[in-house]
């Protein structure tokens, strides 16, 4: 067997609406299935899914207060009132911020923009910088990407005299400020037909507002941010970043050209993996250590010179932020492994004075990768008595649900299902972490620990080809809520196996069935070389693209993971050293067999570290617990009974076959019948036989071995026929007549000679159906069982 890293959940496809789409939409049955399992089942929705150029942005003006937010900003302009742009640090918020700050200017305000300062300020609006606000002499206040929680800033900013605009993507709380206007996708009366917005999506519609039609020149920013928030990628973010993309291929920004020429990426080949990957981490460092104003001030200039002396800058404090999680993430997991019983924190609650709090988002998100579990990660300020953290969570916890129960030790928090920020009392970091694991406890089973990977169609091979593949890109741009699809083949031969790249790190792997052919490449998947056996029946999970080489196009797939279930044999017969197999088998779940004591000195395996069983007896084997275990067969059994006996109605998961040995017997001299008859009539004519002294002798002149002149010789014995004294055979008198085989040493030679070819000398495939025989039994009888389950 081989287990899969995750637990696969293959959506079930309603094969009927699939056809449907295939016939309507001229389509493959491949990008049929992937529509109807995002839920796209109508012919009309597929249709815009799948060619959104053509849709049109949503009215603006169905934002609720969008009419007073317009309104508001306009008179401001006319007025030459002095506007503030108060934004977010991370990337949403900074490209938020570039979008409004853009228009504004253009319409010929008085704007400027203010980003808090994440150490000295904390997330969101805040008295300072109201309060510095209106000492500089703002009378309007505008939000972007945040603002929703700013229930006691916005009584404040009217009490100072300012009016306060809110534009925020964040789940509402159940009290919204007392602010002129809030544009919000989510507010309670608003009517906007798409919920999902990121703050710089809010932004944009804003735009909209202002200039009367859609500012499509600010798409590239729009789509940075709207990527970069990790906000569901269909509906109207979906056309956002289609259009975008496109808009990112061709953008004349200085600033963005100054990242694209940093992180080696290609206008041409611009994508959504690249914005994620490449150009919104490099945004979001400058506020995750500092201050995100370098940031804005990329986005907004028009010299190239700056620019790249902008991205310079900020390119290196990435690299810097990519150490310091690195170094904090490393610390984190020895503290778990030290101080926490993940059997029971269901949620890890974790923090540390001096952690730097811009990045702890990025380590909770790592430790959740490792350890699967809803995680908070805090940096303690001891002075203040506080503890800034991040949040990030697993399917089946909602953070912001159940962070909401704990509103009284949470001052400060906001976020989404599945990602939070938060301030508290380091007096209350206790509390939080024993109320949220009471929560998870009577929320989240077991199971739900297990990592899950939604696979979005289980297809046949023959499905895979170059047009299909092709198609797929219809489906993109890819990203949360529009996951690249994952594809799952099942019982597949390998026809080529083996591992490419440095240090042997990554596989490459031949896929067949049934005459159809598909590569497959694992990128660090090259131990999985040792783990699949040559006659292995392999699922596969991967994406499909297309691999292109020397003008020759084939279908691919980039496997993520792999499994085999059911058993598997590891051929290791004839390999002499040790050393070149057993460091590749799985020593946790393993157990090495010998069936002979003299096998442990004979082979030297007393500096490795693993525990062997010494099988004794037909008792022993037949007790020994092996399901689901690796067995590892040292040694050649003295009998195949005993191997019968070990494995018989048992399922093991994998069988490694070594069958140490000292004696070949199959290959040694067998005496016939009329071997014995002229060895018994030379006995009859010497009365007496002295085989110590004689044997080398009789044997050359008879062109035999020795060891057959001594096998004849207890043969004999065995029957009676003969006694044996010191060397010395003298005939008995013989008084009934009998068989050979009814000597032992004659029947445990024919066992011997029986046992090798069976198991020492038969090929791969003959070995392995050897062991079905026996082993497939209990296999079988439970897939008919199922049948009635």
């Amino acid at each position: 067997m081989l287990k899969s890293k995750t637990r696969w959940v293959v959506k079930e496809t309603v094969s009927s609406a699939a056809r449907k789409l295939v016939e309507q939409l001229n389509i493959t049955p491949l990008v049929s299935i992937l529509l109807v399992n995002r839920g796209i089942v109508e012919t009309e929705e597929a249709r815009s899914f799948l060619f959104m150029e053509d849709t049109s942005f949503h009215d603006p003006y169905l934002l609720f207060d969008m009419d007073i937010a317009v309104q508001r900003i306009n008179e401001s302009i006319a007025n030459g009132e002095k506007i503030l742009v108060f934004g977010d640090y991370d990337a949403d918020g900074v490209s938020s911020t570039t979008v409004l700050m853009t228009v504004l200017k253009d319409l010929g305000a008085k704007v400027d923009f203010y980003i808090p300062n994440r150490f000295t300020e904390g997330y969101g609006p805040n008295e300072m910088a109201f309060r510095w606000a209106a000492d500089n002499g703002y009378k309007l206040i505008i939000t972007v990407d945040t603002g929703i929680a700013a229930i006691n800033e916005a009584l404040l900013a009217k009490e100072l005299g300012m009016d306060l605009i809110i534009t925020d993507h964040h789940e509402p709380g159940p009290e919204l400020p007392e602010a002129l206007a809030i544009v919000h996708p989510k507010h309670p009366e608003s009517k906007y037909p798409f919920k999902e917005l990121a703050g710089v999506g809010v932004a944009f519609k804003l735009a909209h507002a202002l200039y009367g039609r859609v500012p499509e020149e600010l798409l590239d920013v729009v789509t940075i941010g709207t990527v970069a928030d990790l906000v569901p990628l269909h509906g109207e973010n979906r056309l956002i970043v289609k259009k975008g993309l496109k808009k990112l291929g061709i953008t004349e920004r200085p600033g963005i050209r100054a990242l694209y020429a940093l992180s080696n990426s290609s206008p041409e080949d611009i994508n959504e993996e690249t914005v994620g990957f490449m150009l919104a981490p490099r945004l979001n460092a400058p506020g995750r250590l500092d201050h995100a104003a370098p940031a804005v001030e990329l986005l907004l200039t028009d010299d190239f010179e700056a620019a790249n002396e902008i991205a310079k800058e900020i390119d290196g404090i990435n690299k810097e932020r990519q150490s310091i999680v690195n170094d904090i993430t490393k610390d984190a997991i020895s503290m778990i492994e030290a101080e926490f019983d993940l059997q029971e924190n269901k949620v890890i609650v974790i923090g540390k004075e001096g952690w730097n709090p811009g990045v702890i988002g990025i380590v909770a998100s790592r430790l959740v990768e490792r350890y699967y579990r809803p995680t908070i990660v805090l940096s303690f300020d001891t002075e203040k008595k506080l503890a800034k953290g991040s949040a990030r969570s697993i399917v089946g916890f909602d953070l912001f649900q159940n962070l909401s129960t704990c509103r009284d030790i949470l001052p400060h928090f906001g976020g989404h299902t599945m990602a939070a920020g938060m301030t508290l009392s380091l007096d209350d970091v206790s509390e939080l972490r024993t109320r949220l694991n009471h929560l998870a406890n009577t929320s989240l089973s077991s199971e739900d620990f297990i990592p899950i990977t939604e696979i979005d169609a289980n297809i046949p091979i023959e499905e895979v080809n170059l047009e299909s593949i092709q198609e797929l890109n219809l489906l993109a741009p890819y990203g949360t809520g529009n996951p690249k699809p994952k594809i799952m083949i099942e019982k597949l031969s390998i026809s080529q196996l083996r591992q490419i790249g440095a240090d042997n790190k990554h596989l490459k792997v031949v896929l067949e069935k049934e005459g159809s052919i598909l590569d497959g490449v694992g990128f660090g998947m090259g131990d999985y070389f040792h783990q699949v056996s040559p006659l292995a029946s392999v699922s596969v999970l991967g994406e499909l693209a297309i691999n292109e080489w020397n003008n020759v196009r084939k279908p691919q797939i980039f496997l993520r993971d792999m499994k085999i279930e059911e058993w598997q044999l590891f051929d290791f017969r004839g390999v002499k050293q040790w050393n070149k197999w057993i460091p590749f088998i799985p020593k946790n779940e393993s157990l090495f067999i010998v069936f002979q004591h003299q096998t442990l000195e004979k082979l030297a395996l007393d500096s490795l570290q693993f525990d062997i069983v010494e099988m004794k007896d037909e008792t022993q084997c037949l007790e020994l617990q092996i399901d689901d275990r690796n067995i590892v067969l040292l040694d050649l059994p003295t009998s195949l009974t005993k191997l019968e006996m070990l494995i018989k109605d048992k399922k093991p998961s994998r069988i490694y076959c070594h069958f140490f040995h000292e004696q070949d017997h199959y290959f040694s001299t067998i005496p016939t019948r009329e071997h014995f008859k002229w060895f018994y009539g030379f006995l009859i004519k010497q009365k007496t036989f002295n085989v110590m002294r004689q044997g080398d002798q009789l044997a050359a002149f008879k062109g035999w071995s020795r060891k057959t002149i001594d096998f004849m010789s207890q043969v004999f014995f065995d029957l009676e026929f003969v006694t044996i004294e010191d060397g010395l055979i003298s005939l008995k008198p013989v008084k009934v007549k009998r068989d050979l085989v009814e000597s032992k040493t004659y029947q445990e030679k024919q066992q011997q000679i029986t046992l090798e070819n069976e198991l020492l000398y038969s090929s791969y495939k003959e070995l392995k159906s050897w062991f079905d025989e026996r082993v497939s039994r209990t296999v079988e009888h439970e897939e008919e069982m199922t049948k009635w389950i």
